[in-house]
């Protein structure tokens, strides 16, 4: 179980390749079971479902409910959880020939919910791709797994990405890239989205650096007629995503 334990941290899953969901939705959610290294219960669990499946492979185990809350990274486990491989994938693999390809490009996220939502609103949206760049959140972190709700596993996604590099082979396959900025001169509905589209999103509180910012066809501004100065990057990325289903579903 020491396995387990060490891959809480990113050290360890960057070496081994391996990462950790919990959960019995997300453990269903995993769309191949080559994808899983192996599959562990708590002995409660076990007593009251089944799990004879888990053993076809023969790496499943039944440990003690108190050694599986120490292995679980959340306060209240369910009683399953699975080692599972990284599926890593490349620019090349994330951006397609596509004529009406649709992307997310998220610069230096740092919260772990933020973008595990943008995963999971991302998934919804039907988007094709999410790119992150260097200095963004690791995407196999605890925190961005659970919000993702399992959508990772449904989704092409990359990170470590150089942001020129990424905007210069979104452009050759001829894809718009929008910045999400308060100094956009333009609203997303103004905007023809129904061709290549992609969005970037800035850091928390730093927002777009002014490098991403300059790479970008256009900066776009979200209204807000309240008092708030701003929404933050996982509401923001999901406004922008939705008026994309919307102008698509027209």
């Amino acid at each position: 179980m020491k396995k387990i334990e060490s891959l809480k941290n990113k050290r360890d899953r960057d070496k081994t390749g391996l990462f950790v969901v919990e959960g019995e939705r997300f453990v269903s959610e995993i769309p191949d079971k080559s994808l899983i290294d192996l599959v562990a219960f708590s002995e409660t669990y076990a007593k009251n479902n089944d799990i004879e499946k888990y053993f076809e492979n023969g790496n499943a185990f039944v440990i003690s409910d108190a050694v599986f809350k120490y292995c679980s990274d959340t306060e209240n486990p369910q009683g399953i959880l699975a080692v599972c491989k990284k599926q890593e994938k490349s620019l090349k693999d994330i951006i397609k020939n596509k004529d009406n390809g649709f992307y997310i490009v998220a610069e230096e996220l740092n919260d772990p919910g933020n973008l595990g939502t943008i995963i999971r609103t991302a998934d919804a949206s039907a988007v094709d791709g999410i790119i992150l760049t260097r200095g963004s959140v690791d995407l196999y972190n605890p925190k961005v797994l659970r919000s993702t709700m399992g959508a990772i596993f449904h989704i092409d996604i990359c990170q470590n990405c150089d942001i020129s590099e990424t905007v210069s082979m979104l452009k050759e396959k001829g894809v718009s890239v929008y910045a999400g900025h308060l100094k956009g001169e333009k609203y997303p509905y103004d905007l023809d989205l129904k061709k290549g589209t992609a969005f970037m999103i800035g850091n928390e509180a730093r927002g777009l650096s002014d490098k991403a910012t300059s790479l970008c066809d256009e900066l776009v501004k979200i209204p807000i007629p309240g008092k708030a100065e701003s929404l933050n990057a996982s509401m923001a990325g999901g406004i922008l995503m939705y008026e994309v289903v919307r102008q698509r579903l027209v």
